[in-house]
């Protein structure tokens, strides 16, 4: 194509200059102080006609696209974290342009669950290295504290991506009520066992799956666990206890009874809230039996070794 295109152009130059020169000839012909003189002509109104056409034809040709190079639109793109990248960049370029803004005290901002490395990793799909992450959250923290009134709506989205989807400092207990007997009720579990427990003003009964506190339990201890919340509270005589527990065994059961019974205590009276939990009555014991092994005779007892 290239080389039909020269031979088009070396034809349009070569024709050029041929009329010009039949122009001239012909204005000498006529002048009338020359004497008369033949003259040449390198083309025929066939030939005219011909190139025309071509050269028609070569216009209407569709023209050559240059080759284009795709440009990614993330510079991180060849990068092995795209998206913390991005993210990250962002951060360091709202950092400059909004650093000097107004801040206001850490205790008076808003409460905020930020992601920790791990989950961030989750989100994004990508293996944030842990420096890295750090660095970016003090800056991100560092936003956070721009007063109220005067944080731009680019900040708010640039530091959204490392807040997490639900707010635990927004959530509300749901308060229990005290139904139309004067009745609280609170649940509790421990290991497989679930107690269900109901408090009444009264004189110290207690009745467990429609026994009393002694046949309900043998063991002395068991008994001081069930009943832990009310005697540390020095409330034996005056609340009654109903409560139906179910699965596990009596350690476990008489360690939910603790968590029902103090969650039902505190309906009653709410200022016994911080003292109840900070003798542990209102925490949930996480702890389960560990499970055994392939090869372990337990769950890490291992079999006697044996020379031969």
């Amino acid at each position: 194509m290239s080389s039909l295109r020269y031979g088009f152009r070396c034809l349009r130059d070569f024709r050029a200059t041929a009329t010009q020169h039949v122009r001239s000839s012909a204005f000498i012909a006529a002048s009338p102080s020359s004497r008369p003189r033949r003259t040449l002509t390198t083309t025929t109104p066939a030939q005219d006609d011909g190139f025309a056409q071509l050269q028609l034809a070569l216009n209407k040709a569709p023209p050559r696209t240059p080759s284009v190079r795709p440009v990614p639109a993330s510079p991180s793109y060849f990068s092995r974290h795209v998206v913390f990248n991005d993210s990250f960049v962002l951060i360091q370029d709202l950092a400059r342009k909004y650093g000097r803004l107004p801040t206001v005290a850490s205790s008076q901002a808003e409460r905020v669950a930020w992601k920790t490395k791990e989950q961030y990793r989750l989100a994004v799909g990508e293996a944030v290295k842990g420096r890295d992450y750090s660095s970016c959250m003090k800056l991100a923290k560092r936003l956070h504290l721009i007063h109220p009134d005067l944080m731009p709506q680019e900040v708010r989205d640039g530091i959204r991506p490392f807040k997490r989807d639900i707010n635990m400092y927004l959530n509300v207990a749901k308060p229990i009520p005290i139904d139309r007997f004067g009745r609280s009720h609170g649940a509790g579990r421990r290991k497989a066992s679930v107690a269900r427990a109901w408090l009444v003003e009264g004189t110290g009964e207690v009745l467990i799956n429609g026994k009393t506190l002694n046949d309900a339990f043998g063991r002395v201890h068991d008994r001081e666990s069930a009943m832990w919340g009310l005697k540390l509270m020095d409330r034996m005589d005056k609340y009654n206890v109903w409560a139906l527990v179910e699965g596990g065994g009596t350690t476990g059961q008489a360690e939910a009874l603790t968590l029902a019974i103090s969650k039902a205590l505190i309906t009653h009276e709410p200022a016994l809230t911080s003292r109840l939990r900070k003798a542990g009555c209102l925490t949930r014991d996480p702890r389960i039996v560990e499970r055994k092994k392939t090869g372990h005779l337990k769950a890490r007892k291992m079999p006697a070794w044996v020379k031969r």
